[in-house]
């Protein structure tokens, strides 16, 4: 499974950071433009943008991967006999 795909505060704003990585993959003026930065990664690598607040605690998370769309398939094709 893919890593992770941060959004953390950075002493320069706000940082793209790979969960497990010292670096950042890139930094950014606001949290908006950084989690638009980050969901492209998380999107090409199936994974989850984590977006951390100023405190550092998660305030957002969102799924890019295949499990979530298989879950959903798999609920509808069940649905779909029952009357």
């Amino acid at each position: 499974m893919a890593k992770k795909v941060h959004v953390v505060p950075h002493p320069d704003g706000w940082a793209v950071k790979r969960e497990g990585n010292d670096r950042a993959t890139s930094v950014h003026d606001t949290q908006k433009q950084a989690q638009d930065a980050a969901i492209p990664i998380a999107k090409r690598d199936h994974t989850e943008v984590v977006t951390h607040g100023r405190d550092g605690k998660i305030r957002d998370s969102d799924s890019y991967g295949n499990r979530y769309r298989n879950t959903r398939r798999q609920t509808r094709n069940t649905n779909e006999g029952r009357r």
